[in-house]
């Protein structure tokens, strides 16, 4: 690496010691607080391409990516501009601006199974409004959701399995109290069979079965074959309706996103991340008899001061303009099968167990030595040594999600070069946590 990486983080810790002051646990969201892997959390400064800094100077190669959106890596100068374009025209203006029409048009041109759509701010936002929409749509309570799907933190999707394959919810986050998890039904993700058991006792009552396509916040979980399949299938039997949770993979494993891909049509979409291109841009949209029942032409109501605000619509415009560049998500899936083949034969040579995966820059590592197809599985691996590796990654200048839970992402950024390095930290890192 060309930057000093001195692993120090002086002014790190002291910026933490700060933050614990005055901010809760010292952070915005709990994963920033290590907890999972140890430590102090580590500071940022500055984000550049491949690259991010902390206020010590030290460089790493980004494998977090904001969590999705940075799929044309940071500061990408196009999108930038746009952002300071807009920006000179005003943050905010509480009311309708033309750009929010033109991210509109370029999302719904992209997937077929949305006429229309309504931003908001972020995913939990997104996903809540999808739910109550479906509620709303079919005059039912109940929901089906997978275990280990996360989709924000929604007191009706905050819900942990009780006893059997099936369940009614129970609250999995004190101040969410029983009857706002009691209409949620919890069943493990890619199995098709307790999906089934489910719609035989309550078809009648569930207003919507709600996925992730492809899990991400279990490390990465393509599904099944047949799965969402038969989630389509059984919701149209029962007249539920289907909820895809793309706000990690909508335009992030493919144009459009992963329904295009498994050429699918849920009823309701909820997207984030990329269409917002790092901005707090998030939305849901479905065919147009469904969203003309939210207010201001239907009876479900749903607001935001800041929703569709001129400098989110800026980057996301800029940001999907961009994703119709011709061969990027080849692109992105060839760099990331280089990345999981160079962990593979790393740990292999290390004499460690690991599973990968990817799609579209989006990748899985699990310490196990069997893939991981649900909840259970991905509590199975070795989280300990994942939090070895974090460290010993950190040390070699590459940015890991904090937790084995997390899906990693690449961008476009992350060249052969890169990769390479990538590949060299990890080759090292797994020597140093080998028993």
């Amino acid at each position: 690496m060309t930057d000093p990486h001195s692993g120090k983080q002086t002014q790190s810790r002291a910026c933490y010691e700060r933050a614990r002051q005055v901010l809760v646990g010292g952070v915005n969201s709990p994963v920033r607080a290590f907890r999972a892997v140890g430590g102090d959390p580590v500071f940022l400064k500055s984000a550049k391409g491949a690259h991010v800094y902390d206020v010590d100077g030290n460089r790493y190669i980004d494998l977090v990516g904001t969590w999705g959106p940075a799929i044309f890596g940071h500061a990408h100068p196009e999108v930038v501009k746009a952002v300071q374009d807009a920006a000179e025209r005003g943050l905010s203006f509480g009311a309708c601006c033309e750009s929010e029409a033109e991210l509109a048009e370029i999302i719904t041109s992209a997937i077929p199974s949305i006429d229309m759509i309504r931003f908001v701010n972020s995913g939990t936002e997104a996903t809540m409004s999808a739910v109550r929409l479906a509620r709303a749509a079919t005059g039912r309570s109940k929901l089906i959701k997978f275990e280990g799907c996360y989709h924000g933190h929604v007191d009706s999707l905050l819900v942990a399995a009780g006893s059997g394959a099936s369940t009614f919810g129970v609250p999995d986050s004190a101040g969410v109290t029983p009857s706002a998890a009691g209409d949620t039904l919890l069943v493990p993700y890619n199995d098709t069979r307790a999906v089934q058991r489910v719609m035989e006792e309550h078809g009648s009552d569930i207003a919507a079965i709600l996925v992730e396509p492809v899990a991400g916040n279990m490390g990465f979980v393509p599904p099944a074959d047949g799965f969402l399949e038969t989630l389509r299938s059984v919701c149209d039997d029962s007249g539920g309706l289907l909820i895809f949770d793309e706000v990690m993979t909508g335009f992030r494993v493919a144009w459009g996103g992963y329904q295009v891909l498994a050429d699918l049509k849920p009823d309701i979409t909820c997207l984030g991340k990329v269409i917002g291109g790092g901005m707090p841009v998030a939305a849901y949209g479905g065919r147009r008899e469904l969203m003309e029942q939210v207010s201001p032409l239907g009876s479900m109501y749903q607001a935001g001061t800041l929703s569709g605000n001129p400098i989110g619509m800026a980057c996301g415009i800029a940001t999907l303009k961009l994703c119709q560049t011709e061969g990027l998500y080849e692109e992105l899936n060839n760099s990331a099968a280089m990345l999981t083949k160079g962990f593979s034969q790393a740990a292999k040579e290390a004499g460690l167990s690991l599973t990968t995966g990817f799609l579209g820059g989006m990748i899985g590592l699990a310490f196990s030595d069997k893939p991981v197809f649900n909840f259970v599985d991905a509590q199975d691996c070795d989280h300990e040594r994942f939090a070895a590796f974090f460290r010993a990654m950190l040390k070699n200048g590459i940015w890991l999600p904090p937790s084995g839970y997390e899906a990693m992402f690449i961008s476009s950024e992350h060249n052969n070069a890169i990769i390479e390095q990538i590949i060299d930290a990890a080759a090292a890192s797994f020597k140093a946590i080998t028993p």
